[in-house]
């Protein structure tokens, strides 16, 4: 990724995190041939993926009766959205930490 790419797909990178609808705007802002950016593609992988987990895990969290558990369960994410949309805004393509790899190779085709 060069600079103008980053610049190019730094706002895309950025609505990505806002919400899950944020991602598929950032998805379809992103797929025109001519307005591609690898920036944006990559934060949307992530944030595609951190989205799909917390449903998923939310589900299963939503099952037990402890405010302990479910606060841990948020704050844990909200540390994860948090850390990948400071990265968009810094400009950086780092990976969210314990699944921003796993979430690159499972999301390779986006």
């Amino acid at each position: 990724m060069n600079k103008q790419d980053i610049e190019k797909g730094r706002n895309n990178a950025i609505i990505s995190y806002i919400t899950i609808i944020g991602v598929v705007i950032a998805y379809f802002l992103n797929n025109d041939a001519d307005k591609k950016s690898d920036f944006t593609s990559f934060h949307v992988r992530q944030s595609l993926g951190l989205w799909l987990t917390f449903y998923a895990l939310g589900y299963i969290v939503g099952g037990f009766d402890s405010w302990l558990v479910t606060s841990s369960f948020y704050l844990f994410f909200a540390i994860l959205f948090i850390y990948g949309l400071v990265s968009a805004i810094g400009r950086k393509a780092q990976t969210v930490p314990l699944v921003g790899a796993f979430y690159q190779k499972l999301f390779a085709n986006i």
